[in-house]
């Protein structure tokens, strides 16, 4: 028998909290395993209790859910946990935040139960939840940052143009299987050029693809690398 999805819900207020651990327990395959009212017990649960996946909330007091997140993806103890940011918030900033300190997903608080629990099946699963509106934000807000704000950095060289393409759609938030049809390849081969990319750019994730590929240029608003 699988074994489910353990799940830890980080979220400062408790009828939130009881809410989501509820909507978990009573999904197939899915098992609320702890609770976090802030960020440091997010952290300090997190390293406890091992679960696959946090629904992080990311305004709460003290340590945020960015800065949790931060240390979640960046501590070898942890690393195997999958972030999935919740807010109410539906702004640039956390957005790009959240994915910069390492989330595979965000999803806002008022999305469906459905979507919810796919999501949370999405990222543990090892895949990132971004959203073709969500990742345009995100290249458009960063767009818009002075020169002086940007990280300088170049993709590397040996990255093919085929893998470019391929970079290029991750970024616009599409699916592998949309990937396929859109270049005419089959999903295995798209599998093997995501791989690669995570490979030659050192991303934990299709998230960090997304964000390497803006932050390097080759995807910006109104313009993709593709010329298209």
């Amino acid at each position: 028998m699988t074994e489910p999805i353990r799940v830890l819900v980080a979220d400062d207020q408790s009828l939130l909290r009881g809410s989501f651990r509820v909507l978990v327990d009573t999904a197939p395959g899915l098992s609320a395993v702890g609770e976090a009212g802030t960020g440091a017990e997010a952290v300090e649960n997190t390293r406890r209790l091992r679960p696959d996946v946090v629904l992080m909330d990311i305004r709460m007091p003290g340590t945020d859910g960015i800065e949790a997140t931060r240390q979640i993806a960046g501590s070898p103890e942890t690393a195997g946990t999958r972030v999935l940011v919740l807010t109410t918030f539906d702004h640039d900033e956390y957005v790009y935040g959240a994915l910069r300190a390492g989330a595979a997903g965000f999803l806002l608080k008022d999305t469906s139960p459905e979507a919810l629990l796919e999501g949370i099946r999405t990222v543990a699963a090892g895949e990132s939840l971004l959203a073709p509106s969500v990742t345009r934000r995100l290249i458009a807000e960063f767009a818009r940052l002075p020169p002086a704000h940007r990280a300088p950095v170049s993709l590397p060289a040996e990255i093919t143009d085929r893998e470019r393409e391929v970079l290029v759609l991750v970024a616009r938030g599409l699916s592998n299987a949309e990937i396929a049809a859109y270049l005419r390849l089959s999903h295995g081969t798209v599998k093997t050029y995501i791989g690669r990319l995570l490979h030659k750019l050192r991303a934990r994730d299709r998230a960090q693809l997304v964000i390497g590929a803006y932050e390097s240029g080759l995807v910006s608003a109104g313009r993709d690398g593709d010329g298209g």
